[in-house]
């Protein structure tokens, strides 16, 4: 096997890895998004489902990363560059068509990070926004709310009437 054939099948194996990467990415982002209409619908029942898909493909996220990893060492072995080298890096130092393919790959990573970034950051003010609504309902009903003081021992109160408007 010559030099160009060597590398040829170390970015190609490389590719296979990105792909799949990328398909895990963007199925993260479709999680996301379906964790969002489930918040923005206040229908929580769902959030644990929704909550536990997406650490399980985070999981199945991290896995593929060592794989690319690898992957990556392997292409910057057969172009003689150091480990661990950015894609872009890889891409400069590859003939077409793999030039376009690793710099097509970059671009889809970038742009899938900046998405799945904005995303989980409108579901995190999503949660924040009913944890206070929550809270400060329960603190509507009364000066305090019976529960567990700071060192875990049981607080309560005496009982005593409220009055609470169902409507809600």
């Amino acid at each position: 096997m010559n030099i160009t054939d060597n590398r040829s099948a170390a970015v190609e194996r490389l590719s296979l890895v990105l792909w799949r990467e990328r398909e895990l990415l963007e199925e993260l982002h479709y999680r996301l998004e379906v964790e969002q209409l489930v918040l923005a619908s206040g229908r929580s029942r769902w959030l644990a489902h929704a909550t536990r898909d997406i650490d399980h493909l985070l999981f199945t996220i991290r896995e593929t990363e060592v794989l690319r990893s690898v992957a990556a060492d392997a292409a910057a072995a057969a172009f003689e560059m150091d480990a661990n080298p950015s894609l872009a890096a890889l891409a400069e130092a590859a003939d077409d068509p793999w030039r376009t393919i690793l710099t097509e790959h970059r671009d889809a990573f970038v742009q899938l990070t900046h998405e799945i970034t904005r995303l989980a950051d409108s579901n995190k003010h999503l949660i924040s926004a009913g944890y206070r609504s929550a809270r400060e309902t329960l603190l509507s009903l009364g000066d305090s709310v019976d529960g567990y003081a700071a060192d875990g021992s049981a607080t309560a109160e005496p009982l005593r009437n409220r009055l609470v408007d169902r409507s809600l």
